[in-house]
């Protein structure tokens, strides 16, 4: 079944990589037509659930909710096709960036496991199946980091592993908790029975949950593992990382309070707004203190989650006081556009600087300049990406942030909407920090020495290919805002009204006959 593909495709050529151990130029192979499979097939899946609306696939043959069940809406299936560009990008990326030694140890196979698990966390539907495919990806993840063996690796690797353990203890210890007050995981039938549930027993199986799911989207106070331990594996691995991985424990927390926890709102819609106002504050200002590149890119990942959080905690509080729905959807819409926005710019400045790293050996900003006049096509691509994401008309970020503001002025939420604001004025602050450090100035007259392989110039001339494609995509996006923002208030719709979502999952597909 299509849905089936996103994450059957890389987790079988994981596999087929495994048969080939050490065979580079067919791991580079593979990784390339697979990730081009699952984008068709993740396109395929979205305009059929746009066209025919939610999909599930009950796995075994086992109804909903006893069996093991996939289920496709809108935001799943986006959230599968940003996955895929985001693996295209950094697959192709890769292809040049990764050297042979790293890429003999299984650096393909593990970016396609990890890309399979990020997708089976995407379309599940059942709460234990998301605590197995959050473990695949970290396994996947802890791998990436450590390959190598680098002094600085480990110790980032270690700070990442253990919160997201504690993490991962608390959520399988939730699901035990869930289980035992209601009998059922699967997402769709939990929303029935919490419904039936005391407020006091509901708001108790909540907290633990969106703790959990709070630390893997490294949002206040639990962000300190990821600015320790982005920065250091290759930019490839922290691109790809960047991009979806903390998406993930978004999309839970959004899933969570959207389809289980509708009755919750009034309480957890302060917290959620209260988190995202010191999520945005905390990250922008540990950005303008660092002084390298890939540190200050890895502290605004954090900053920026507090944005996707607000469109939520917005909605949710305006619902739950019986205030106006058109700017709850406004507010979540805003929240989808804004993770699609995201996840595509921040992939490609982690890519950014991934180039300026191999081009000079360092992302240090007192160590680099001038690169507007030796590379200026990297510093285009970085400016584009740069100012989409401090939210300059007409780009990406301004639309997303757009939706945002007037969501909240709309609900009354006046303050969250003055903390957006000023720290998407900090934001343009730390961006033109990189640039008048990296881009402008005279350029060094000599290279700092980062090996040969890295100085080539026809291997730095194919890094921007999946650079410029992101690039691109970002411009397209802000210039065709008017229908990527239909489709987010179409998801938004259908999030705020659970109610397909649980009727298609928990009516039983028709029978195949022969």
């Amino acid at each position: 079944m299509l849905i089936t593909l996103p994450i059957l495709l890389p987790l079988l050529a994981a596999s087929v990589c495994l048969l080939f151990w050490g065979r580079v130029r067919l791991h580079k192979a593979i990784a390339v037509l697979t990730m081009g499979g699952h984008l068709w097939a993740s396109i395929t899946l979205l305009a059929q659930v746009r066209a025919s609306g939610i999909i599930h696939a009950d796995i075994g043959g086992w109804d909903a909710p006893i069996g093991i069940t996939l289920v496709g809406d809108l935001l799943s299936c986006l959230m599968a096709l940003l996955t895929s560009i985001v693996g295209f990008a950094a697959v192709l990326f890769s292809c040049a960036a990764t050297d042979d030694e790293r890429a003999r140890f299984g650096h393909f196979p593990l970016m396609l496991s990890l890309l399979g698990a990020v997708s089976g966390a995407f379309l599940t539907g059942d709460l234990f199946n998301l605590y197995v495919w959050f473990e695949l990806l970290l396994l996947s993840s802890f791998v990436l980091l450590t390959l190598g063996g680098g002094r600085l690796q480990f110790e980032g690797a270690i700070k990442y592993v253990t919160l997201n353990l504690v993490s991962s203890m608390i959520f399988l210890a939730s699901i035990g908790v869930v289980y035992g007050f209601t009998g059922t995981l699967n997402m769709a039938d939990l929303a029935v029975r919490l419904d039936e549930l005391p407020p006091a027993d509901a708001t108790m199986l909540a907290a633990p949950l969106l703790v959990s799911f709070g630390i893997k989207a490294a949002v206040f106070p639990f962000f300190n593992w990821l600015p320790a331990s982005y920065h250091t594996p290759p930019p490839v691995v922290s691109a790809l990382f960047a991009g979806l991985l903390t998406k993930v424990g978004v999309y839970a927390v959004i899933r969570a309070c959207t389809l289980m926890f509708d009755q919750e709102w009034a309480l957890l819609g302060d917290a959620i707004l209260i988190v995202a106002g010191f999520t945005m504050v905390t990250g922008v200002l540990g950005a303008i203190s660092q002084n390298d590149m890939r540190r200050i890119l890895s502290f605004h990942i954090v900053s920026q989650i507090g944005y996707m959080l607000m469109g939520l905690g917005v909605a949710m509080t305006v619902l739950a006081r019986g205030g106006d729905a058109e700017a709850a959807t406004l507010a979540v819409a805003g929240a989808v556009f804004y993770i699609l926005h995201h996840i595509i710019v921040k992939t490609n400045l982690f890519l950014v600087s991934g180039v300026v790293l191999h081009a000079t050996g360092t992302s240090a900003l007192e160590r680099v300049s001038g690169l507007v006049q030796t590379r200026p096509l990297l510093a285009a691509l970085f400016f584009v990406s740069a100012m989409s994401l401090a939210g300059i008309p007409v780009l990406s970020g301004f639309w997303a942030k757009l939706a945002l503001v007037r969501g909240g002025l709309q609900g009354g939420a006046y303050a969250i909407v003055a903390v957006a604001l000023a720290v998407s004025l900090l934001t343009l602050f730390s961006m033109t920090k990189i640039w008048t450090g990296v881009f402008w100035g005279d350029p060094e007259e000599k290279p700092t020495d980062a090996g040969e392989y890295a100085r080539s110039e026809s291997r730095l001339r194919f890094l921007l290919v999946p650079i410029t494609m992101l690039a691109v995509l970002t411009v397209a996006i802000g210039f065709g805002a008017a229908p990527v923002f239909d489709f987010a208030m179409e998801t938004a719709e259908q999030l705020l009204d659970p109610s397909g979502y649980i009727d298609a999952v928990l009516t039983p597909l028709p029978e195949v006959t022969p």
